[in-house]
Parts: C-alpha cells; structure tokens; sequence
C-alpha cells in the first residue's frame, strides 16, 4: 500500500513574508510566489547549522506546530498558512526531537490554506472564543476580582488545588492540557492561544482602572477558556469545566 504523501506547512503573518528573511534583510514573501519555485537567499555552508538567523526553510508536517520558531513577535493574528513542498536535499536537527519538522534551501509554495489549523485541530472554536468570548467576559472577571480581591484569592486557590467529584482541580486540569498537546503535535498552537488569550484580555481591560492583580486573573480564566476550546473533544467535562474554572463565576457577595 503507497503511504500517503507527506505535507509540509510554512507559517507567516499577514503580508506573506517569512519574518525571519525579514529580519535579516533578505524577505521572501510566499504570497508572491504561489506556485513557484524559490531558492534560500543566504543557505548555510554547513547542513543543518545556524550561520545566521536565517539559514535554510523551516517547515513542518505537523500543523499545529508550525507556529514553532516563527520569529513572529508579538503573538498576533491573522497569521498565513502555507503548504510547501521541499525541494532538493533536505535535513533535520535530529529526529529524536523533532521529528516533524524539516530543512531545506528550496522550496515550492503549492498552496495558502485555512489559517485556524494553526491552532490546533479545533482552531475554528478556538478563535471564536477569542474573539468574541473573552472580551465580553474579561471585563466582568476583573470586576470580580476588585469587587472583593480576599475571597476571589481564596476561591482561585481552592480551584487550583482542590479538585472533586465533579470537576478537577485547576492545576491538574493545566497539566494534562500540556500533556495531551505534546502528545498531539499542538505544543506550539497551545502557546500561541495562550497569547492571544491575554492579549484579548489586554485590549478588552484597556482603559479600565482595573488593578494589577484582576488582569493577571483575567488572564488566567481565558487562558483556561481557550485551551478548554483547543481540547474540547479530546476531554469531558471533569477536565473541561476544571479548565474553564466553572464555579469560580458565582455571583461575588461585597461587603456593605
């Protein structure tokens, strides 16, 4: 039986422009090459080594971690998705640890594809709560926090350590979150999310006089809303609801 042909992933922001060649003056936009043939501008001498920020592609057949070594900085969104074919010799900083990804000095752009796989095989699911749950909600977390900064304390506690029947405990539930994106090839898209969490915290808390200690909350809950979207059906509920802090929403009561 003939195995199925491997496909390789390349990721960009927005312009299409590998942001490593960018950075070391050399751009190499994909975008406008589709369905050519390109050539490393600056290829190393010595295979696989680093010459330079930019010595070779780098490109992966695991999707969700094509957002690996990018040099993207700061996280953002939309980024681009492309699919690539190697050309030539290729090579590998060493299969034991990555296993999915390959070098090369030319490539063929083939295709630009749906960007959300980026993120994971629920990428969709995961934009939306990005998008459009996490600002409707930071606002309310961090008044939660600064309506009564003592019990919140407490209670954040009590869903970090203590889990139950019905839900585990918050650190717990972070832990095997990891575990399973190492397993599934998604590290990368889980780091990327967790950005993109805070930094939709950030825009939605901007201009507000909430304090110090309601953002790093804020983040927090939609940190563990988003990966909860990322995982959602690879876990139950225990795990699901241990994630999204279920039970920490609970009306505050203020002190009169």
């Amino acid at each position: 039986m003939a195995r199925k042909p491997v496909t390789w992933y390349m990721a960009t922001p927005a312009d299409g422009t590998i942001e490593l060649s960018r950075q070391t003056g050399t751009p190499v936009n994909l975008a406008e090459a589709v369905g050519e043939v390109i050539d490393h501008p600056t290829p190393c001498r010595n295979k696989w080594f680093d010459e330079g920020d930019f010595s070779y592609f780098r490109m992966v057949k695991r999707v969700g971690e094509v957002l690996e070594d990018t040099g993207i900085w700061p996280v953002t969104w939309p980024v681009r998705l492309w699919i690539v074919e190697p050309l030539g010799e290729t090579g590998n900083w060493g299969q034991r640890h990555y296993p999915y990804r390959l070098l090369s000095h030319r490539i063929r752009v083939l295709e630009e594809t749906d960007a959300h796989r980026a993120l994971g095989a629920a990428g969709r699911d995961v934009l939306d709560v990005v998008q459009q749950q996490i600002p409707e909600q930071a606002v309310r977390w961090a008044a939660d926090w600064d309506a009564d900064p003592e019990g919140m304390r407490q209670r954040q506690w009590n869903w970090a350590q203590c889990g139950g029947r019905a839900c585990g405990s918050g650190r717990w539930a972070e832990s095997v979150a990891l575990t399973m994106s190492h397993a599934r090839r998604e590290s990368a898209a889980q780091t990327w999310i967790e950005h993109l969490a805070r930094r939709a915290v950030d825009q939605a808390l901007a201009g507000t006089d909430a304090s110090m200690y309601a953002y790093s909350y804020a983040y927090g809950r939609a940190t563990g809303h988003a990966v909860a979207a990322q995982h959602q059906a690879r876990f139950d509920a225990y795990v699901l609801d241990a994630l999204r802090g279920v039970g920490l929403d609970s009306p505050v009561s203020i002190a009169a």
